[in-house]
């Protein structure tokens, strides 16, 4: 059973590690850095400027990290839904490799979010990899999604907020 979990985890890991390579993360246009000591201390408001774009940078981090895990939720129920229909027994270890694979794609999307959001999606996670724990434990696993929907609750509380 552990072996399985391990087999399951694994392809779930590397699925989001091949999927995160999809998405390149923009470059820094940045060109106030400079090797010169005159130059970063001649403005005092210059550093300003920076602190203010940081905060501006983060929240944009964040946007895009919510709109990414709100479509890897949609995605995955979407999945899940196929998966079921495969029907027990067989259909269990689908559903249970599913939902740990939707769980590292929302861990993977959620970096560089900021930290409401990021503690936020990791509830989602850990809910994730929990149905993925029980439907790999039964075949006939119906276990609840309440603790899921709460925390996803949570996210889009702490995504709105964002």
């Amino acid at each position: 059973m552990n072996r399985t979990r391990l087999v399951l985890t694994g392809v779930a890991v590397a699925a989001a590690i091949a999927t995160a390579g999809c998405d390149p993360q923009p470059e820094s246009t940045d060109t106030s850095t400079s090797s010169s000591p005159a130059a970063t201390s001649a403005t005092p408001t210059a550093g300003a400027a920076t602190t203010a774009a940081s905060p501006a940078a983060d929240g944009a981090a964040t946007a895009k990290a919510c709109a990414d895990i709100k479509k890897d939720i949609k995605d995955n129920a979407t999945k899940i839904a196929e998966a079921e229909k495969i029907g027990p027994p067989a259909g269990h270890f689908a559903v249970s490799a599913q939902w740990a694979a939707g769980s590292v794609a929302i861990l993977a999307h959620s970096m560089g979010a900021n930290e409401a959001v990021t503690a936020a999606s990791e509830k989602v996670q850990n809910e994730m990899m929990g149905l993925s724990d029980a439907y790999n434990k039964s075949a006939d696993a119906k276990p609840s999604k309440k603790a899921l929907e709460a925390a996803i609750k949570e996210l889009d509380t702490a995504c709105s907020a964002a």
